[in-house]
């Protein structure tokens, strides 16, 4: 007979009433309002509403920009991580806490710094023009965006991986014969995948979503430098709220499915590495 097990924490049963009311309130009521909203509509409506030109031109802007800031972000945010943890040295709590600044700072007001900097006339821009390159107005200018915003959750969640590695590790792999580049390889960066991977894919998410700090260093122009979120706004004020409707159920969709993804990506990885003995 199997002896039961009781928690260190009473109240099992309203703690857990309390988390499903307010996720409920928080997440899925508004959610399923969405999809109210979106079941309203007739296959063909829903259809024109996220094929039109535009929203597909849209679509492949934000794709491609998430996607690019959230792979400079797994590599970047993971070298930050890696130097926070791994070294000391002066400054070293000052930058760390500078990388929750996106966090606190309003999306508006990051975007309309990044532009200020990053424009023609700008202090990193003015050095950039002569040499050709455009970053505000541009899609750059929202990779940049993109990234200034995602690196946050990359550090955050590959920092505490990072922390848990135990040195004997590499002290055994490095007794063994191997190199620092073999040790790191086939040692350190295993165990670190997944955490970049669920950061990565944070950021990507909050990229796909991100409006504030995009919409002034973007230069909102249709077919070129419009993003999603900002077209989901404009269906909005013209009151077409069908379709601004489907456009949201189709992001809201590639986020879930891209973090499912890197979900069971995760899941299989783990698995993996504890069937190896």
């Amino acid at each position: 007979m199997l002896a039961r097990r009781y928690s260190i924490v009473p109240g099992f049963g309203l703690t857990f009433g309390y988390t499903v009311s307010y996720l409920s309130l928080i997440v899925l009521i508004p959610l399923a309002g969405l999809f109210v909203q979106f079941s309203a509509m007739t296959w063909q409506q829903f259809w024109q509403s996220i094929s039109d030109a535009r929203v597909v031109a849209s679509y492949r802007l934000t794709l491609l920009c998430a996607l690019t800031a959230a792979g400079v972000n797994a590599v970047f945010g993971f070298l930050v991580a890696w130097c926070l943890v791994r070294y000391r040295f002066p400054g070293r709590r000052i930058i760390d806490a500078f990388i929750d600044l996106p966090f606190a700072l309003p999306t508006a007001v990051s975007g309309i710094v990044l532009t200020t900097v990053y424009s023609p006339q700008g202090w990193i821009g003015s050095l950039l023009a002569p040499l050709g390159i455009k970053v505000a107005y541009t899609p750059l200018g929202i990779i940049v965006a993109l990234v200034f915003i995602g690196l946050p959750f990359v550090v955050r969640v590959v920092q505490p991986a990072i922390q848990d590695i135990d040195p004997e590790l590499e002290e055994a792999a490095s007794s063994l014969g191997a190199s620092r580049m073999q040790t790191f390889l086939r040692v350190v960066l295993p165990m670190l995948v997944p955490a970049i991977s669920s950061g990565a894919a944070l950021a990507f998410a909050r990229a796909l979503g991100e409006y504030g700090s995009v919409i002034f260093i973007a230069g909102n122009m249709p077919m070129r430098t419009e993003i999603t979120s900002l077209l989901i706004v404009t269906r909005l004020e013209q009151y077409d709220y069908a379709g601004a409707t489907a456009i949201a159920v189709v992001m809201l969709t590639a986020s879930f499915v891209m973090l499912l993804t890197i979900n069971v990506l995760q899941w299989w990885n783990s698995r993996r590495y504890r069937s190896v003995p």
